[in-house]
């Protein structure tokens, strides 16, 4: 059985033989202009009746654009839902390229999925262990250049960035101060308020000083504000940091002759071994004035015995101790944030990642420390 139908530039034949399959003759152009007739044509037909096959044959057409070529693209899909197959038939070189150009060939074709089996654990471990290998290098690297930094700034003070180091100093130090204040404060108060308890049932109301003081200079006070300035300044550090790097800042100031770690690294290091300290002794006061209220609206003692009490309690070398553990945890601080910065590669997410990871590293390398430290003093005294 055959059919015709004449379009403007355009005609197409059907044949259709007995068991179901169905060629179709295209002559004339393929265009936009008889595009939209074809595809409306041929479709209802096809629908209508699916065949098992379908033959294009495009012998005589004389021309065929991307409009035309949406006809074949139609027709495809059609046989696809009918679950029929499709060829097509003598193309120019010129129809093969366009099509070529809408990978007509694997349309229609199913996808297939094929499920990934995760790595066992022996792979896992691998990967982990050579990705730990890896950062342990680049920190050994990264402590290296930071030191020889800071020899040449010793030997060269006038390569350090003054006005940035005094920019660092305010925002690690200055604009903590309130919030290091207020934590500091309520921290004594709660000690204080805690250790009355236990402490009345004894007569030793006097004690609660002592105890707020040491326990706040000697490990509390730097401990606390140390975790406070990881968690404003370390951040802050690695998120500066790491945003340079993903707009390829830092590439741009080696180009120009710049050494990254001397430009950007010792300034924030320097202000935090500065800042940080200052900061220790501002926690321990509010704290002791928070242990001072306590003491004198709950425990009957007057100011003047609560401060003698404290200043018989402490000596400079607690207080000594309690700077320098703050000195080396702003060390911390600083390096370790700065370091996250530098390792970040990829995107806007990359930098959330060197964020969080230099908090998490900052707090768990300032426990860790203050433990050696601690030990160190058992044994030392």
């Amino acid at each position: 059985m055959t059919a015709n139908r004449d379009l403007h530039n355009c005609r197409y034949d059907i044949s259709e033989t007995d068991e179901g399959s169905v060629t179709i003759f295209i002559q004339g152009r393929m265009d936009a202009s008889t595009t939209s007739s074809i595809i409306r044509d041929l479709g209802e037909r096809l629908k209508a009746s699916p065949p098992s096959s379908l033959t294009v044959d495009l012998e005589k057409v004389t021309y065929l654009d991307d409009f035309g070529a949406l006809v074949l693209v139609e027709l495809k899909r059609i046989m696809a839902d009918e679950k029929g197959e499709f060829r097509l038939k003598n193309a120019s070189a010129k129809a093969k390229e366009i099509l070529a150009i809408l990978n007509f060939d694997s349309l229609g074709k199913r996808t297939s999925f094929v499920k990934n089996r995760p790595p066992d654990i022996i792979t896992r471990l691998g990967e982990a262990t050579m990705e730990y290998y890896s950062d342990f290098k680049y920190m050994l690297s990264f402590v290296g250049s930071v030191c020889l930094s800071l020899i040449h700034v010793c030997i060269h003070p006038g390569s350090l960035r003054k006005e940035d180091t005094l920019l660092y100093m305010q925002r690690t130090g200055v604009d903590a101060l309130p919030i290091v204040g207020l934590i500091s404060f309520l921290l004594g108060l709660i000690m204080a308020f805690m250790s009355s308890v236990q402490l009345q049932q004894f007569g030793a109301n006097i004690y609660v000083a002592s105890l707020v003081s040491l326990s706040m200079v000697r490990e509390l006070g730097p401990i606390m504000t140390a975790i406070i300035v990881a968690g404003r300044s370390g951040s802050a550090f690695a998120a500066e940091i790491g945003t340079m790097r993903i707009s390829e800042e830092i590439d741009a100031l080696f180009t120009m002759g710049f050494d990254p770690t001397r430009f950007l690294v010792v300034p924030k290091i320097i202000a935090a071994v500065i800042m940080v300290p200052v900061l220790t002794l501002f926690s321990d006061l509010f704290a002791i004035l928070g242990g001072l209220l306590v003491g004198v609206s709950m425990l009957d003692l007057t100011a003047n015995a609560y401060i003698t009490q404290t200043v018989r309690t402490l000596t400079l070398f607690d207080i000594f101790w309690g700077l320098m553990k703050s000195s080396i945890f702003a060390l911390l601080i600083a390096w370790i944030g700065c370091l996250r910065g530098f390792q970040v590669r990829g995107g806007a997410a990359a930098v959330g990642q060197a964020t969080t990871s230099a908090v998490v590293s900052s707090i768990f390398l300032i426990i860790l420390s203050d433990s050696i430290f601690s030990v160190i003093l058992r044994y030392w005294g």
